[in-house]
């Protein structure tokens, strides 16, 4: 049998050697740490701070387009103040109502506020809220026969669903007794 070779244990002036690098490599890499550590709390300060300033951004344009809107309803608001302080007859009280009525549609139109169509239309769920179904031959089955309470739409999106009737053929209350029996 051959002995077999056992490994060159090292001098003691290179393990102090080898240390030595170890500790500067370690040094180095919590130096990297602390700069990087330092980098991220920077980083996490100016991120913070751009949200923040975000917000207020945001935060001020919503007050200027509200603002701006509630500025164009006080012509409106002096015009009913006017009315309803004024003694006159009922007819010109009636008038001057209808005059605001007309200028509050146009503003809300401007803006991109419209009327959901609903009155003689197919019952859309996404557009109108159906609070009866009424029989009806006049009509065809699921198409609205009144509106109860204007819907409105801003820039394509439901603000306020149509409250309506819907129409439902009265044949289709004979088939279900038919089917019951």
């Amino acid at each position: 049998m051959t002995p077999k070779k056992r490994a060159k244990k090292p001098s003691k002036s290179e393990l102090e050697a080898r240390v030595k690098e170890l500790e500067k490599s370690l040094n180095e890499a919590e130096s990297n740490a602390e700069k990087y550590l330092s980098q991220l709390k920077y980083a996490k300060a100016d991120l913070e701070n751009t949200q923040k300033q975000s917000k207020r951004v945001i935060e001020d344009v919503m007050n200027r387009a509200n603002g701006s809107l509630l500025q164009q309803l006080l012509p409106m608001l002096d015009e009913l103040e006017l009315l309803t302080t004024k003694d006159g007859e009922k007819e010109k009280l009636v008038e001057g109502v209808e005059m605001v009525f007309k200028k509050l549609q146009k503003l809300m139109e401007t803006h991109g506020v419209t009327p959901v169509e609903a009155l003689g239309y197919p019952f859309d769920p996404f557009k109108h809220e159906a609070l009866l179904e009424v029989e009806s031959i006049e009509e065809p089955d699921g198409y609205v026969l009144e509106e109860i309470r204007r819907g409105y739409t801003f820039k394509d999106r439901v603000l306020r669903a149509s409250v309506v009737k819907v129409a439902r053929s009265p044949k289709d209350e004979i088939e279900e007794d038919s089917k019951d029996e």
